[in-house]
């Protein structure tokens, strides 16, 4: 059974070391927050020019500082790109699994408290420039090289994507688990385009003084919401 943001591998907590940032002796002095400076940076980038169109110079320009100490702290663009993603990808990943424990704990719960469970941790980071950065990056993902944006998504999204595949099922025991998924599918494209500054809301929303953002989260609770509850049609009826 495939999940929508990929297959095998299980999440491992984030770790810079893991995700790229090896840890090394004599780290220049005055420089203690530049790994994370070139973190921030890297992120803008990807996000608009994406792994090909960027590179180790043109992070290292912005920050005025030189490539080899990008390279100091991660190497090469891979481990950039891998501690890029990694850095904001486990930590929704994380924040899903404790709401998810959460529901679990408060007993009974419903597809609503679900779906919004799931989205709320990525779609809260558009109120962050920086977090709006990783969405468009990660709504990007499936146009970088394959064997690294397979990687990432197994690496961090496998875990809490099989975890509510399964809370969605015992809820909707009438769909397989192939129409789990493909909702959840659905439901990701959904909520990613949206929150990814690709949606186009601000040049169609044409009222005034009106915030074309308000209340989207609500609104893509409530279509993943009925999404999810949708009846299956019988083809041959």
């Amino acid at each position: 059974m495939s999940a929508p943001e990929d297959r095998q591998a299980e999440p491992k907590p984030p770790a810079s070391e893991r995700a790229g940032r090896p840890r090394r002796p004599g780290r220049p002095e005055g420089q203690t927050n530049l790994a994370d400076n070139i973190l921030d940076v890297a992120e803008v980038l990807f996000a608009e020019s994406g792994y090909a169109g960027t590179t180790l110079r043109q992070v290292a320009e912005r920050l005025a500082v030189t490539p080899a100490m990008i390279a100091y702290y991660f190497q090469n663009k891979d481990n950039l790109f891998r501690a890029v993603f990694t850095r904001r990808g486990f930590s929704i990943s994380r924040q899903r699994m404790e709401r998810l424990q959460a529901l679990d704990a408060g007993g009974s719960h419903t597809v609503e408290e679900l779906v919004r469970a799931f989205i709320s941790p990525a779609a809260e980071l558009f109120d962050d420039p920086q977090g709006r950065a990783f969405l468009r990056l990660h709504a990007r993902l499936h146009m970088e090289p394959e064997e690294l944006s397979y990687e990432l998504r197994r690496l961090v999204h496998n875990e809490p994507t099989r975890a509510y595949a399964d809370a969605f099922s015992k809820l909707l025991p009438q769909l397989t688990s192939r129409e789990i998924y493909q909702r959840m599918s659905l439901l990701i494209g959904a909520y990613l385009y949206a929150f990814s500054g690709a949606s186009r809301l601000n040049e169609l929303v044409q009222e005034e003084e009106t915030d074309p953002m308000a209340g989207l989260l609500d609104t893509a609770v409530a279509f993943g919401t009925a999404g999810m509850l949708q009846p299956i049609r019988d083809p041959m009826g």
